[in-house]
């Protein structure tokens, strides 16, 4: 049970980092400055909703993915690890990743793009859900999957909310926070490639 409650607060703390919800609220905000309280919820939920069908659906198949394609374990968390450790540098530096961010078309629905993607379920938050889940069975699959909902309830009402949480936390307060999330993104990078590399050492000495 204690091994259980672990990977899920892991996994979560995961998904927070890669997410970071109150980045996220800023660039939502901006984009949806001057829209009607009812059209921003909808905008919010559709996004969301989309965001979390994409993760889940990759949680679910990616066993399946590596089958089709001959992936294994260890490349997925090598070059999970290599696209989580970039999107934390640049957060590091107070930037955006350009894996998590796209130009605005007006001619396209912004809860889908860039909101969902590649905003919310970028390549990151892919490689992030599919490390996790890919690790065990079903119930790795099911704690990743919760863990993401969760994230998403809590993000939704981030966006809801942006406004005045903006107002109080300010710029420099954003900006101190992304950069943490950098950190830790970084650090879980580092891990899923360490892991990786270690993983393909045993999967070559046993052939």
């Amino acid at each position: 049970m204690h091994d259980l409650m672990t990977v899920a607060v892991t996994v979560f703390m995961g998904f927070f980092a890669m997410m970071n919800p109150f980045a996220n609220t800023a660039v939502f905000v901006g984009m949806t400055g001057g829209m009607p309280a009812k059209q921003v919820r909808a905008i919010a939920f559709k996004a969301l909703v989309t965001a979390f069908c994409i993760i889940t659906a990759f949680c679910f198949l990616g066993k399946g993915i590596f089958s089709v394609f001959g992936i294994t374990l260890p490349a997925l968390r090598l070059a999970g690890g290599i696209l989580v450790f970039l999107v934390g540098y640049h957060m590091l530096q107070g930037n955006s990743s350009k894996m998590h961010s796209s130009k605005e078309d007006g001619n396209t629905d912004i809860a889908i793009s860039p909101l969902a993607l590649p905003i919310l379920a970028g390549p990151g938050t892919i490689a992030t859900a599919m490390n996790y889940s890919a690790a065990g069975g079903m119930l790795h699959i099911l704690i990743t999957v919760s863990a993401f909902a969760l994230l998403c309830v809590i993000t939704f009402f981030c966006f809801i909310y942006g406004p005045k949480m903006i107002e109080k936390i300010g710029e420099s307060g954003i900006s101190i926070i992304t950069r943490l999330m950098g950190l830790i993104l970084t650090v879980i990078g580092m891990q899923m490639g360490i892991q990786g590399v270690h993983d393909t050492i045993v999967l070559f000495s046993a052939k």
